[in-house]
């Protein structure tokens, strides 16, 4: 990084100050904590304290909500389709040959 950049980065307010890569290291193992990560996460994404952590902690809750989106269509779809399942199954058991 230049002297000038470093300078740029130096005056800005502290709302405006960015995150170093430990930062954002340190933010994504604080928001993998199951009940105060999530907290934690919403605190962060409606704080206007800083810009940047704001931006991330909301890109983080939107990739955490289509996460959660992606494994509800895959229960539902395996939910309904789990008595077929089970009869498959049965199914192919009863005709393996070997001692049951």
């Amino acid at each position: 990084m230049k002297k000038v950049e470093k300078e740029e980065i130096k005056n800005l307010p502290a709302k405006y100050k960015p995150l170093g890569a430990w930062a954002y290291f340190g933010y994504s193992i604080l928001f993998m904590i199951p009940i105060v990560g999530f907290i934690c996460l919403i605190v962060f994404a409606c704080s206007s304290s800083n810009v940047v952590r704001r931006s991330y902690a909301r890109s983080y809750f939107c990739g955490f909500l289509i996460v959660g989106l992606l494994i509800f269509i895959v229960l539902a779809i395996f939910g309904f389709n789990f008595a077929a399942i089970l009869e498959f199954l049965k199914s192919f058991i009863s005709q393996v040959p070997g001692e049951m």
